[in-house]
């Protein structure tokens, strides 16, 4: 008894209690809360309620207008089973495959010969960032013109003597997604290599120092020591090229329009041609959310690995 009236007395004497978790999570840097809330509400609205949306009217028999018409897994059935989307899936993979292993191999090749303190590096930096800057459909546009055999790169040089000189990628089947990854790589490889640089300017000079004195061979400390180093930076980078290369859409139609036939087809033209052409919304939204899906390959294991619990190494 005595007890409990000493702990009745020490909690009468003890200043007021700070507020509640909840009253600090919602008045603490309130002002801040205010300025974002539109934000927030964007977010919420726009991006995650539409993409909800979405999701459920692939399940329904929508055409023009969408349509409560459950029908479950039909869309996805009918899906997989047109030719023109299998089309499109291999030709998303071949072209994202090479485009992703390219773009990350060129881009820190470039980035390690920006790395050497070279002179002018601001303007070289400058001219490799520029393709980023100009919209897919402007470089679609662009290489269509150098592509094209009449009016290109194939008639100038014949034009100037090597009558057999042949550059007709864009409009043979076996050849236009190499056309394609050409004008990908010159259109995206400059931001990756900026990237790169980034990463590469923040490795520690006592790294390169101690790689020295070791007598390890340069070409050994990028692999084995700077790579593993800059881990962020290239799980970062092959997120947001990866999630590109799926919604490639813009390049497509401005270069070859998905042609010639279905040769350069991909899911994104796939999933507008139904929406605004074939009027089919119910087919177009299960494509849109098979995409979704494979955007999410790529987010999950980023998400994971950047915020994820750290293990000490």
């Amino acid at each position: 008894m005595a007890e409990v009236q000493q702990a009745g007395a020490a909690l009468s004497a003890a200043p007021d209690r700070p507020p509640g978790v909840l009253h600090n999570i919602f008045v603490r840097n309130l002002s801040a809360k205010i300025a974002v809330s539109p934000m927030i509400a964007i977010v919420l609205v726009v991006f995650i309620g539409c993409t909800l949306w979405s999701v459920w009217f692939s399940f329904t028999d929508s055409r023009v207008l969408p349509n409560g018409d459950f029908i479950g897994w039909a869309q996805y059935e009918r899906l997989f089973a047109a030719r023109r989307w299998r089309i499109s899936i291999t030709n998303l993979l071949f072209y994202g495959a090479l485009s992703l292993c390219f773009t990350m191999v060129i881009g820190f090749v470039l980035a390690v010969l920006l790395d050497q303190k070279i002179r002018f590096e601001d303007g070289i930096r400058t001219i490799f960032l520029y393709p980023f800057a100009l919209s897919g459909i402007v470089v679609g546009l662009v290489w269509q013109w150098i592509m094209n055999p009449t009016l290109g790169l194939q008639t100038t040089i014949r034009n100037l003597g090597w009558t057999d000189f042949t550059f007709d990628w864009i409009t043979n089947t076996d050849m236009v997604l190499y056309a394609l990854l050409i004008a990908g790589l010159w259109h995206g490889t400059g931001f990756v290599t900026v990237l790169m640089l980034a990463g590469l300017r923040s490795v520690d000079d006592e790294i390169w120092k101690a790689a020295r004195v070791d007598g390890i061979p340069t070409w050994r400390t990028y692999i084995q020591i700077v790579l593993p180093m800059m881990r962020g930076v290239v799980v970062t980078t092959l997120v947001i090229v990866g999630s590109g290369i799926v919604r490639t859409y813009d390049l497509v139609v401005a270069l070859t329009n998905g042609g010639p036939g279905l040769s350069s087809e991909v899911p994104a033209k796939y999933v507008i041609n139904y929406m605004f052409t074939a009027g089919n919304l119910g087919q177009a939204l299960s494509a849109s959310t098979v995409m979704l899906a494979t955007v999410c390959v790529f987010l999950i294991p980023w998400a994971i690995v950047e915020f994820g619990p750290k293990k000490n190494r």
